[in-house]
């Protein structure tokens, strides 16, 4: 049994929690959030202990802990997990800025513990289909994936803007699906309801030909979640939601088989295999410290008016 620790039972804290309890081979150790009548209520109902201060959840000495708090939090929480020797998924964005992604990526390294950031959406079935179809060049070489990930306004969000709370996942997607990391970044952006930006379109080049294009916000009045992928061989129409792949050539309209399953869960049961396995888990600290540098050079891009150049 590998024992497991949530830090932080916000919406999405409580999903992490509600999988570890029902994963086998896996003891749901405790619960930590700072909200003492949110984690008892939790805890109660999923047999399991409550913390106030995750530090005291940390002294059990477990295996591993998902790391669900605010991003300014990240770097600390992340580190003291780390040092008391348990393997990590930080949620995604791995951190605030790169000098703290770095710091968190160096603690795991020297600690010799696995580090995971939680880009989910590579845990979508959709996405994993896609990503098989374009591996066996069923589209041929892929040119331009465009994405929109647009809703109402989370009142949750605080500390970040709609580019760091969203529009990081399709920055990593289409990083992750051409296999490219982003060396160029330009966008437009503005902030209308939100003390940060709360709509965006960013503009990015890979390995100097290839694009991408990510367009988020929180004022469209119903939740959308959708990728292009074009191809020189055809054109592939994936909904997040909906978990679906269409693929459209010169001779055929096909629809991709896929099971539809939670993507938490299968993100949540490949870290956990990845500590039994020793297996150096994707998306790494590095995969995450990339769509983290490529974010905040989105938002300086807007309020610099200015291309940026991403350099590693």
């Amino acid at each position: 049994m590998l024992k497991v620790g949530v830090i932080g039972a916000g919406a999405m804290g409580k999903n992490h929690i509600r999988i570890y309890s029902e994963m086998p081979g896996v003891e749901l150790a405790g619960i930590a959030d700072i909200d003492r009548e949110l984690v008892e209520e939790l805890a109660q109902q999923y047999g399991t202990r409550a913390f106030t201060d995750y530090r005291e959840m940390l002294a059990l000495g477990l295996d591993a802990v998902s790391i669900v708090v605010p991003t300014k939090m990240h770097r600390q929480v992340a580190i003291e997990a780390i040092e008391a020797k348990a393997h990590v998924l930080v949620e995604k964005p791995l951190a605030d800025t790169v000098e703290n992604a770095d710091a968190i990526i160096k603690a795991a390294a020297a600690s010799n513990r696995l580090l995971m950031v939680g880009h989910i959406e590579r845990f979508n079935p959709a996405v994993i289909k896609l990503k098989e179809i374009i591996e066996e060049g069923l589209l041929g070489k892929i040119v331009s994936i465009s994405t929109t990930r647009v809703g109402p306004y989370n009142p949750r969000i605080r500390d970040v803007g709609v580019i760091l709370d969203i529009g990081v996942h399709d920055i990593d997607i289409i990083s992750y699906l051409y296999g490219q990391q982003v060396n160029q970044v330009y966008a437009v952006a503005g902030a209308d309801i939100h003390s940060f930006e709360d709509h965006a379109t960013i503009h990015m080049r890979l390995d100097h030909e290839f694009s991408g294009l990510v367009e988020v916000n929180w004022l469209t009045p119903h939740k959308v979640r959708k990728l292009t992928a074009v191809g020189v061989g055809g054109v592939a129409y994936l909904d997040y939601l909906d978990q679906t792949v269409e693929l459209h050539d010169s001779g055929w309209v096909r629809k991709a088989k896929i099971e539809p399953r939670e993507p938490l869960k299968n993100e949540l049961e490949y870290f956990i295999d990845c500590i039994r396995t020793g297996t150096q888990p994707q998306p790494c600290g590095t995969d995450g410290k990339h769509a983290l540098k490529v974010s905040l050079a989105a938002i300086n891009s807007y309020k610099e008016a200015k291309l940026i150049e991403i350099r590693e």
